[in-house]
């Protein structure tokens, strides 16, 4: 007999928070190609190197034993390099402002955040695209602190809205603070603007020091600038962060067929080398710094020279990324997500399905970029936001695989079922499993046709934007004290409007 399904707008189960599954059962490479991979890896920064190295790098190079070539590129030996591999951090903690909402990066466990600098972000009540501002990106993280699948937060847009780059920097890091209790990353235009920023963070805590005790945000850091090139300004924000605690995610990205080799290997042998150079670096300057490797192959569309982000080969590249710094047990981040298609489409749909579950199926630590962008990264959405938690809900139970527990083939269960009602909706067993073993979609449909048709006929885009209008309406999130923000705002060209937080729980 046809069983009619509960109409939308019923109870339905809450899903409790998605815990970071394990990943790392996929691997697109076999043995013998990530170890091909890897020694090509040795063997470029071994013979070719990198070049910019800033005299204080340079110095702090060799002293600790690298070597210069004719033409001044820095190389170092395979035995440097595994010898600072060795002592490296491999576990990365980032708790949240609210400590308990914080994570662990490394080993495979699988987090799902934001990222990207988009400068444009698609307004839903106009469908069209505009600058992005400072209110987009508060409001961008605020989604993300609602989200169950979103673990943490790096800015996903630039505030066009500001042009002086510390004022910049300033609110960036505020704004993003103060929109989430989440874990949260940000970016620095240039050295000297790191002090500022972690003072602000120590005062937001209660004092001097708090922030290295507790250090809710890391420095998302492109480290060098493809191919095999050291960036001066980043290098010296990498110093700073180290000098003052704030942990680091440094980025290599470079594009196949442009900044790097066209062929996948190739492009991954380089991208696996310049991560690496950066991991050296960090142990030159501390031993066991936290630092997560963001190493990010991006694809071009070798037609006409442009990004692809939601290629089948954007998607196999960052999965193999993530196997390649596995296998060195290295904290990883790789990006997925990336569309190319510039509206929550089918298009959109297939390009982050895929190139997000296999990357987080391949078992990367951090997958960035991989919530709310359009367009190849250079957009955002709120109600993309929505929509791509509730696929990534999914993709995270799929890595969690089939479960086996004490109770999970239950004979006496089946027996009597079989010889009983014939069904097992309403078993003890079937009810305490419907949120352990299932997680259920918050606005994709599962309506018959003809009850979808009855409550409206709404696509998911339609629950997304009612969903991103309820969230709006809710209290603003309230972890950041009151008078502490008002201190903040007080000392600082802050230039977010204030809001009104929803109260405190003792």
């Amino acid at each position: 007999m046809r069983r009619t399904r509960q109409k939308r707008g019923g109870a339905r189960p809450a899903n409790p928070a998605t815990l970071p599954p394990q990943g790392g059962r996929f691997m697109p490479l076999t043995q013998e190609k990530v170890a091909q991979i890897t020694d090509a890896a040795f063997d470029i920064l071994a013979r070719i190197g990198i070049s910019g190295a800033t005299p204080e790098i340079r110095a702090l190079a060799l002293e600790k034993g690298a070597e210069s070539r004719h033409d001044g590129r820095l190389t170092f030996s395979r035995s440097l390099v595994e010898e600072m591999i060795a002592v490296a951090c491999k576990r990365v903690e980032l708790p949240g402002f609210k400590r308990d909402r914080g994570i662990e990066v490394g080993g495979g466990k699988v987090h799902i955040g934001t990222g990207g600098a988009a400068v444009q972000v698609l307004d839903a009540a106009t469908n069209t695209f505009r600058d992005s501002t400072l209110a987009d990106l508060y409001g961008l993280m605020r989604i993300v602190d609602t989200c169950d699948s979103i673990h943490y937060s790096l800015r996903p847009v630039v505030a066009r809205d500001i042009e002086d780059p510390l004022t910049l920097d300033l609110n960036t890091a505020f704004t993003a603070m103060k929109a989430t209790s989440k874990p949260i990353g940000t970016s620095f235009f240039e050295p000297a603007n790191v002090d500022p920023v972690i003072e602000m963070f120590d005062h937001a805590l209660g004092g001097q020091g708090s922030f290295a005790a507790q250090p809710f945000c890391f420095a998302s850091i492109c480290h060098v600038v493809p191919p095999l090139t050291l960036a001066e300004e980043a290098c010296g924000v990498m110093f700073e962060c180290v000098r003052r605690g704030m942990p680091l995610q440094l980025c290599s990205a470079a594009q196949a067929g442009a900044t790097s080799p066209a062929s996948l290997a190739g492009a991954l042998a380089q991208g696996l080398a310049e991560s690496l150079a950066g991991i050296v670096l960090v142990n030159m300057m501390q031993p066991g710094f936290p630092c997560i490797l963001a190493f990010l192959p991006f694809i071009s569309d070798l037609r006409t020279g442009a990004m692809t982000g939601g290629s089948g080969e954007a998607a196999v590249a960052n999965a193999a990324a993530a196997q390649l710094l596995l296998n060195l047990g290295l904290p990883s981040t790789v990006s997925a997500g990336m569309t190319d298609a510039k509206t929550a489409d089918a298009q959109s749909g297939y390009e982050k399905g895929y190139t997000v579950a296999l990357a987080a199926q391949a078992g990367a630590d951090m997958i960035n970029l991989s919530v709310g962008m359009l367009g190849s990264i250079m957009a955002a959405s709120k109600e993309a936001l929505v929509i791509d938690n509730d696929m990534c809900g999914a993709i995270l139970r799929s890595v969690r695989g089939v479960e086996m527990f004490d109770s999970a083939i239950d004979l006496d269960v089946i027996e009597e079922v079989v010889t009983g009602e014939g069904h097992f909706l309403g078993t003890g067993q079937t009810l305490d499993l419907m949120n352990k073993e299932y997680v259920y979609p918050a606005l994709g449909d599962r309506q018959s046709v003809n009850d979808w048709l009855d409550s409206g006929a709404q696509t998911i885009w339609d629950r997304a934007v009612t969903r991103v209008a309820e969230i709006e309406a809710m209290p603003a999130p309230g972890h950041l004290p009151a008078d502490i923000e008002a201190a903040i705002r007080a000392r600082l060209p802050i230039q977010l409007a204030e809001t009104n937080p929803a109260p405190v729980k003792a």
